[in-house]
């Protein structure tokens, strides 16, 4: 992969990365006002409930991302950025393109998911 293609795609990791954390950030204060407006009731206390679950998911999912792209800077960093991490062959980049921290080609995605490596 080009120099300047992989300056680009460090700028979108990174602009994505910026994202999920302002996105985690609006989701803890969310979660943190549930329940706070008034004397709920029971109808309430349910809904707050399974706003907050959802919203504790969500930051999970958020937590998985930021992992994932600070993953991809790191192997941008090594040289190793567009290569399965697991057969060590060239990732295709419109796979590149489309999910930018990926770390496997798809033949081994699919064997990580059914085997669990």
């Amino acid at each position: 992969m080009e120099e300047e293609q992989l300056r680009e795609i460090r700028k979108n990791l990174l602009k994505m990365r910026e994202e999920v954390l302002l996105e985690a950030e609006r989701a803890y204060a969310a979660s943190q006002s549930l329940g706070k407006d008034g004397v709920p009731d029971i109808g309430d206390m349910s809904s707050n409930s399974y706003s907050q679950e959802v919203l504790m998911n969500l930051s999970e999912t958020q937590r998985v991302r930021v992992r994932d792209i600070d993953a991809a800077l790191d192997r941008m960093d090594k040289g190793v950025y567009d290569l399965c991490a697991r057969c060590e062959e060239e990732i295709p980049s419109r796979r590149m393109e489309v999910r930018p921290f990926s770390r496997y080609c798809v033949d081994c995605k699919s064997e990580v998911e059914k085997f669990g490596e």
